[in-house]
């Protein structure tokens, strides 16, 4: 009664079901995978974020990248903002997909070094961009600023290209290294995305801080897969029987005898 396994739609519908177990099983530890490395992704930043600020200089210096491990730690720095050279990162939204600005300001500190801030977001004067924005002033003379530690912007890792030919004072990514040769001066690698102090009337508007990744969801999917991969035999097998009750149903159904005719 499972010699119709051998006919030409079961015999695809087999190895169909045989391909797509281990696809779906894969798919399941491809989902594990992302979760764990979102989870790591979370420790992470909650780690860096909650660690204790410490002098800028402790993590940075002139050429150096910042890791994922400094990423996000809060750093204090001692110093005075220079506006004259003050420059604007194009194409950069807000909270409700704004198109406008990041002010990045030089902030020199008390050695000679420079730390580069981003001190937030302000909106684009006009749709053509190309006249420097107006941009609201810093706090004047010397000061200490906290922020969060960033590693330089680039192509490849942020999708943004470094476009050539420019509106004066406008960028497009923030890289210490270009910065330093703009400047010429020692500019520590990466950036600042500034904490304190706050701006007046939140002018720039202040950037938000780094949300958790949903790793719960990947969890979730991997789960998902795995539970399809094991439904994948059971739906298979239910319904061979299903088609081995059927032919057995059409073989003990026996043709009406006809009833004889009356004259």
């Amino acid at each position: 009664m499972y010699r119709f396994l051998l006919s030409r739609q079961w015999v695809i519908l087999t190895l169909l079901a045989v391909l797509l177990i281990p696809t779906m099983i894969k798919l399941g530890f491809w989902q594990m995978h992302r979760y764990e490395e979102r989870t790591a992704r979370n420790d992470l930043v909650a780690h860096a974020l909650e660690a204790p600020p410490v002098p800028v200089e402790s993590l940075t210096a002139p050429g150096e990248k910042i890791t994922t491990r400094e990423r996000y730690r809060t750093v204090t720095a001692k110093g005075r903002f220079d506006t004259d050279r003050e420059v604007v990162v194009r194409r950069r939204t807000d909270g409700d997909d704004n198109i406008g600005y990041h002010v990045l300001t030089p902030f020199v500190l008390n050695d000679g070094k420079v730390l580069l801030v981003n001190r937030g977001w302000i909106p684009a004067d006009g749709p053509s961009q190309t006249a420097f924005p107006k941009v609201p002033a810093p706090p004047r003379g010397e000061l200490t600023l906290t922020g969060r530690l960033m590693p330089d912007e680039t192509t490849e890792a942020s999708g943004i290209k470094d476009l050539e030919g420019l509106p004066d004072r406008q960028i497009m990514l923030i890289n210490s290294e270009q910065q330093a040769e703009r400047l010429d001066a020692r500019v520590l690698g990466g950036y600042v995305v500034l904490k304190t102090p706050e701006p007046k009337n939140d002018t720039p508007e202040p950037i938000g801080g780094p949300g958790n990744e949903n790793a719960a969801l990947n969890y979730a999917y991997a789960i998902q897969w795995w539970l399809f991969a094991a439904a994948v035999p059971v739906g298979w097998w239910f319904l061979v029987r299903r088609e081995k009750r059927d032919r057995e149903a059409a073989e003990d159904v026996e043709p009406a005898e006809a009833e004889p005719v009356t004259v």
